[in-house]
């Protein structure tokens, strides 16, 4: 499935490039540049990455022979991301993949209306107001969406079933990622029925998950 989901990431961005496969070994003047913005860390996505190039290899298109790649992570620091978007269009480039999810994309869409943009991992993009409609996104982006926000009713669901004594459930979430605050509201709206309540649990930096792990048990979450 994630092969299938990186040959149409790959497909999408050679269709906006519109690249033509060069006959001679010689480079020509001037490359077709790909900008990869991605809000995690760039050793992290090394087989991601390594993945990508081998999809555009099987279509015929070397990296530094028919098209350069300009890549930049934020290593967690989503502020960065709005700065990094900004250099990448400044280069320019002719198409921007975001990976990591929702905030790589929208700060790609903040610093251009022009060039296009496909995503790779988009959560839900309509609720989270990256696109108008998965039939007519609009605009300048395109891509894949993971709509794991629809799972989390069944989630729960499930666990109901494996442990009926649950009642308090725990559900970690990190603000500025639109998509997990999707997925917060939708555990609200499944858990009643049920018969679960839900405990919010906010992180927004890896140093808070310790306090937030004591607080599900001082708050004595179940699951």
């Amino acid at each position: 499935m994630w092969c299938s989901a990186i040959r149409c990431i790959v497909t999408l961005t050679l269709s906006m490039l519109v690249v033509p496969l060069v006959a001679t070994a010689q480079p020509p003047a001037h490359l077709p540049t790909v900008g990869w913005l991605d809000e995690g860390n760039w050793t992290d996505k090394a087989r991601l990455y390594a993945t990508f190039l081998e999809g555009l290899r099987e279509l015929g298109y070397v990296e530094g022979q028919h098209l350069v790649i300009a890549r930049r992570d934020a290593e967690g620091h989503l502020d960065r991301l709005p700065g990094l978007a900004a250099e990448l269009v400044r280069l320019p480039v002719d198409v921007i993949v975001t990976t990591g999810g929702v905030p790589a994309t929208r700060a790609a869409m903040q610093a251009t209306t022009t060039i296009p943009i496909v995503m790779a991992d988009a959560g839900d993009p309509v609720g989270t107001g990256l696109v108008a409609s998965l039939a007519r996104p609009g605009g300048n982006v395109t891509g894949l969406s993971v709509m794991g926000a629809d799972t989390v009713g069944k989630r729960l669901q499930l666990l109901k079933e494996a442990a009926p004594g649950v009642a308090r459930v725990a559900v970690l979430y990190h603000p500025p990622a639109a998509s997990s605050v999707v997925g917060l509201r939708e555990a609200q709206a499944a858990a009643p029925a049920l018969g679960l309540t839900v405990l919010p649990m906010e992180v927004r930096t890896p140093d808070e998950f310790d306090d937030q792990f004591a607080t599900m048990l001082r708050l004595g979450a179940d699951a």
